[in-house]
């Protein structure tokens, strides 16, 4: 069986990039991002490239690392709100932007991992984000059409994984990640503790290893997005 740990984020993302991809990042704010994938993402060069995330971060950390460097073409997310770059770049015309309703884009991700190309929701009917797609009736309620995500990258953090790609997610910073890693081509994951295959125990964990083909250790910085403080 091929050797899945790397010993850093470059070496991990070798031969994995190339202008015009698609990659999945997990994470929401700044909570379980793959903090030196994306750094390494940036490092790469790579342009033209489509992200699905719930976000982009904020301007000087997580995605919006890439945004700085004009490397992202188009975002696919729910939420954008605490990016200033994200913003002038949109209103520019410079970025593309998809959005979509937070549990929508979640269940397209899933979707997309499950092999399912398409699913109906209430959610958005009668609405800009039901414009140009498909709606149907069923038991006399609207529904639009949303089809499944995939993506030729993904890129999750984890807390815990062992040498086979077993992945543990810590508390909120799971958000996105597990879906993420099974609707990528391929799956590359950072984890903050690397253990020996057979330490996790088997009922803990979230995502198996058969979705993971490349894992590295990697230290957080667990910067906080909106630090807010009691009142004296």
């Amino acid at each position: 069986m091929a050797n899945k740990v790397f010993s850093s984020a470059r070496e991990a993302l070798d031969g994995l990039t190339f202008d015009g991809m698609t990659v999945m990042a997990g994470g929401f704010g700044l909570c379980g991002i793959p903090e030196q994938l994306i750094i390494a993402l940036r490092d790469s060069g790579v342009k033209d490239i489509t992200v699905i995330s719930n976000n982009a971060g904020v301007d000087d950390w997580g995605l919006g690392l890439l945004l700085q460097t004009r490397q992202i073409k188009k975002m696919v997310s729910s939420y954008v709100g605490e990016n200033k770059t994200f913003e002038k770049q949109y209103l520019a015309g410079e970025l593309e932007l998809e959005f979509n309703p937070q549990g929508t884009l979640a269940e397209r991700i899933r979707a997309g991992g499950a092999g399912i190309p398409a699913f109906f929701t209430k959610t958005g009917v009668g609405t800009l984000i039901a414009e140009g797609k498909e709606e149907r009736e069923f038991d006399g309620e609207r529904y639009i059409m949303e089809t499944g995500l995939k993506a030729d990258l993904s890129i999750v953090r984890a807390w815990k994984g062992d040498r086979e790609g077993n992945l543990v997610y810590r508390k909120t910073a799971r958000n996105f990640n597990p879906m993420m890693a099974t609707a990528g081509k391929v799956c590359v994951a950072e984890v903050e503790e690397l253990v020996e295959t057979g330490d996790l125990d088997p009922d803990h964990i979230h995502t198996p290893g058969i979705y993971v083909d490349r894992i590295i250790q990697a230290d957080q910085e667990k910067r906080i997005e909106q630090r807010t403080v009691r009142a004296a």
